[in-house]
């Protein structure tokens, strides 16, 4: 008969949720901003010109 398999102990002090959070907030933190697409510009309307008032 095979022995079971047993799990590592965990580490105490740090909850998985607060090892995630602290990880999606550093992510957030690091990464830069994302440049704007070059397509949006290309779509966007010409500005008609301005006719003067009667």
């Amino acid at each position: 008969m095979p022995k079971p398999v047993t799990q590592p102990p965990a580490l105490a002090g740090v909850s998985v949720q607060d090892l995630l959070a602290a990880c999606a907030a550093a992510a957030a933190v690091s990464t830069p901003p994302r440049a704007p697409e070059p397509a949006a510009e290309e779509h966007r309307r010409p500005v008609r010109e301005h006719r003067e008032a009667a």
